[in-house]
Order: structure tokens, then C-alpha cells, then sequence
């Protein structure tokens, strides 16, 4: 057997092994890299803006016997239920409440608590606009087919508190089907299903949901001064809005105030940066009770005129 026959042999008999270091390593490669990806794109930093659902309504005549009381409407709190728990679940907001605020009230004075109203950034205004059932059939010689349709369609406006103004605005349709098929006069079949009802609802909603979500977090984060003692700056929000020791912010003099003639409503100029501060402090935990101490890294303010500035995000 020649030298060159006694290689390709070698070759033969130490390949899988080779192969199989070469996976290994090929493995420790992949998850080298994966571990790179996820230090290189680090979760990206929300703070929290406050919103409230003002209302949801019922604006279709579903459901609308002689009994009905339209501050209880069963589908018009369900839309808002299930708004608010989309919006709570993308951990991107303070959710405030104010369809049963005066329960809310109620139950904190008879605990001898002194509950204090937060202002929301935003506020929701919402409606179911159309919702109804129908029955599809197709039947043939041998085979039967029944199909239960409910169809909602759900509208929102999103409203600035600071001006009044309808900032967003949008309709979206949703649906939810049921079909059972019998051949020959066996197969399944279905009964009337309530829930379809909420299905098509929660189909609506969740298409708005995304849309809001993203509408809202394109808006700057903004908070305010609210006084300074001993030396130390007080400024709103805290942990609940997803402040932490250590973050900065931009420091800016609020804009002057002027009348668009064309629509006849005020307008803030855009604000002039004054100073860079840094949280040094945060303390509370709920939006009622919570606050932060800051530092200043650059530039100054007038400490007589606190009213005068805003606190901003750096984006």
C-alpha cells in the first residue's frame, strides 16, 4: 500500500471526529455571537406616559331594550376593559381610572385615606359604532355547512389634555366566526355562541391597540419642577414611571405663548434648552406620592420662576 493510499485512509477514519469538533465549535461560535447581539442591543429605556380611558360607549341599538341603562351598557364597559387591559399589558403606560372613580373616592374616605386625583397626559375617548350577527348556510346533495358571524367596529379619538386637542383619531373592524359542517348528516354542530360577540370586539380593539401605542411613545415624555429645598430640586414623576437614580434629562424654558389667527387657538412655541440634569433620587410609588431629586450638570435655572420650565426626555 502506497504512502498516498494510507493518508486518504487517515482521512477517512478521523473524519467524524473532526466533524464533530467542527459542530462544537461551530455551536460556541453561534452562541458567542448571540451574546454579542444582545450586549450590542440592550433593552431600549421607557418612561411611562399617564393616560385614562374617559369613556367607552355604545353607539349601535344591539342589545337596546326598554330596560336599558346607558351608564351600565354590558358591551360598551367590556370595550373598555379590554382596552385598558392592552394597554396595561405593554407595561409602557400609568393606566389611570376614571369609570369608577367615585367609588374610588369612596372607598379611600371611609379608610380615612386622602386620595388625590393624578392628572392623566392623555386621555381616551372610545365607541363601539356597529356590531351585529348573522347566520351563513350552504348546503348541497350529500353535505351542510352553517356558519355564525359577528361583526364590531370600534372608533377612538386620543385627546392632549394640555390643549384640548384630538391629537388621534381612528376606526377599525373586527370579526369572529363560527362553522360547523355535517356530511350526509354527520358531522358537528354548533348552538348559539355569545362569546363570539366578544371575540369580534376584542379583534376590533386590538388592531387600534398598536396604533395608540405607537402614537403615544412618539410624543416626548415630559415632567416639572415642583420646588427646591435646601438646595435640593424636586421634580414630578418617579419609579412608577420608570425613572432611576442616574438618569439625565433635558432641562428647557417653556416657549412663548401665541394665537394661531387661522384657527384661533394658542400655541406654545417650541422651548429653548437652559440645562442638563441628572437623578440623583427617587422615591414614591404610585403617581400620587412619588417624586425625584436631580442635579444639575450643566446650565442653571431661575429658582423664583419654577413654573417657567419643563423637564424632557434626550432622544
Amino acid at each position: 500500500m502506497d504512502v498516498s493510499t494510507k493518508l486518504k485512509l487517515l482521512c477517512l477514519l478521523f473524519l467524524p471526529f473532526t466533524g464533530c469538533f467542527t459542530t462544537l465549535n461551530a455551536q460556541k461560535k453561534t452562541h458567542k455571537t448571540e451574546l454579542q447581539i444582545e450586549n450590542e442591543n440592550p433593552q431600549v429605556k421607557t418612561l411611562k406616559r399617564k393616560v385614562a380611558i374617559a369613556r367607552f360607549t355604545n353607539e349601535t341599538q344591539y342589545g337596546k331594550g326598554i330596560f336599558y341603562d346607558k351608564e351600565n351598557d354590558p358591551m360598551a364597559r367590556q370595550a373598555l376593559d379590554i382596552l385598558s387591559n392592552k394597554l396595561v399589558m405593554s407595561e409602557k403606560f400609568l393606566l389611570l381610572e376614571r369609570s369608577d372613580l367615585e367609588k374610588i373616592i369612596e372607598e379611600s374616605q371611609k379608610n380615612g385615606g386622602d386620595y388625590t386625583n393624578v392628572g392623566a397626559d392623555y386621555l381616551i375617548v372610545g365607541s363601539i359604532t356597529e356590531f351585529g350577527r348573522k347566520n351563513l348556510g350552504d348546503a348541497n346533495l350529500i353535505s351542510r355547512t352553517k356558519t355564525q358571524v359577528a361583526e364590531a367596529a370600534v372608533t377612538i379619538r386620543m385627546i392632549d389634555v394640555k390643549n384640548g386637542q384630538i391629537i388621534y383619531s381612528e376606526e377599525a373592524k373586527g370579526q369572529a366566526e363560527l362553522k360547523s359542517k355535517s356530511t350526509l348528516g354527520v358531522g358537528s354542530s354548533a348552538d348559539f355562541d355569545a362569546t363570539l360577540s366578544d371575540k369580534a370586539i376584542s379583534a376590533a380593539i386590538s388592531k387600534l391597540t398598536e396604533n395608540i401605542i405607537s402614537n403615544l411613545m412618539d410624543r416626548t415624555w415630559k415632567a416639572y419642577f415642583l420646588t427646591v429645598d435646601n438646595g435640593d430640586y424636586f421634580i414630578s414623576g418617579g419609579k412608577s414611571q420608570g425613572i432611576e437614580v442616574g438618569d439625565e434629562f433635558l432641562v428647557k424654558e417653556k416657549g412663548r405663548i401665541v394665537k394661531n389667527p387661522q384657527t384661533g387657538m394658542s400655541l406654545e412655541l417650541p422651548g429653548k434648552q437652559v440645562a442638563r440634569i441628572k437623578v440623583t433620587l427617587s422615591e414614591g410609588d404610585n403617581p400620587q406620592n412619588e417624586f425625584s431629586i436631580v442635579e444639575f450638570l450643566q446650565g442653571s435655572i431661575d429658582q423664583e420662576n419654577l413654573d417657567n420650565y419643563y423637564i424632557e426626555e434626550e432622544r
